[in-house]
């Protein structure tokens, strides 16, 4: 499983892959995106995928999705 998120660090929107920053400084639309995208991707190769993206207001919403077809 892969997982990416979007949260709020340090006053900026950072995407984070597994954990680890990977982009940072990014508007909370254009981080959301790059993290569907990368979710999208991961997806197409088969993988499960864990997206969270916080809210506004520190809300999370997580989805589960991908995995190997049956």
């Amino acid at each position: 499983m892969v997982q990416y998120a979007v949260t709020l660090k340090d006053g900026d929107w950072t995407v984070f892959s597994d954990g680890q920053p990977i982009e940072r400084g990014l508007s909370r639309s254009a981080a959301v995106q790059m993290a569907k995208d990368m979710a999208f991707e991961a997806e197409e190769r088969g993988d499960e995928v864990e997206l969270l993206i916080q809210g506004y207001y520190g809300d999370l919403s997580r989805r589960l999705t991908g995995g190997p077809e049956t």
